[in-house]
């Protein structure tokens, strides 16, 4: 298995790990936090935006040729095409983060909310006793942050509620404040979480309090 490089200091990741059990001591909730680097590969979507490129501009460059009256050999145009998309392959797998950039803003958002869905579910967020489990979820390639909540605290607490807790996240991230924005974050689902679902007189901690990067 491919060693994740981490994007925060294990200092970051005990700031966020001691807010998550601050914040859990008030609330009979759970608060789980997970950075992406990226959610998706990216590989056949962005060879897929190449090629249609380089198509595009083979085409482009025969009309040109043409209307200035310079003939060349038939073969010479596919066979750059097809030299072109190799290389911009080859750049592909020496440097993954390229493909991002060729990707559809709606595909990113959609891959990035796929791997949130999976996530809540890979992390048993969803198997909390009362139901009221919350993923705080970054993936960073995308620029996209969502909070995933379970099902007894969306039937209470609305979405533009958690539309907040996603700008203050995206505020901070862009201010390369991103341990900060998960403290933040948490305190503020946290404060959520306490209004509605307080802590009883039995609070067991079922989920591990911490951040996970992947």
């Amino acid at each position: 298995m491919k060693r994740v490089k981490h994007m925060l200091s294990a200092a970051d990741h005990d700031r966020v790990a001691k807010a998550i059990g601050a914040a859990e001591k008030r609330t009979s909730g759970e608060i789980y936090c997970v950075l992406a680097h990226r959610s998706d590969a990216y590989f056949y979507p962005a060879a897929l935006m190449a090629a249609a490129i380089v198509l595009a501009l083979g085409f482009l460059a025969a009309v040109v040729l043409k209307a200035l009256w310079i003939t060349v050999d038939p073969l010479t145009i596919p066979a750059a095409q097809i030299m072109t998309f190799l290389l911009i392959a080859l750049l592909f797998a020496c440097y993954p983060a390229l493909r991002v950039s060729l990707v559809p803003w709606p595909l990113r958002y959609r891959r990035a909310h796929d791997n949130a869905q999976k996530q809540f579910l890979a992390h048993n967020i969803h198997m909390t006793q009362n139901r009221t489990g919350v993923l705080i979820f970054v993936s960073l390639a995308e620029r996209y942050v969502e909070v995933v909540a379970d099902n007894e605290i969306n039937a209470k607490v609305e979405q533009a509620v958690w539309d907040k807790t996603v700008d203050i996240l995206l505020d901070h991230a862009g201010r390369g404040a991103l341990a900060e924005g998960f403290v933040c974050a948490v305190e503020q689902v946290g404060e959520v979480l306490t209004k509605h679902f307080p802590a009883g007189s039995s609070n067991p901690n079922e989920i591990e309090d911490r951040l996970t990067e992947i």
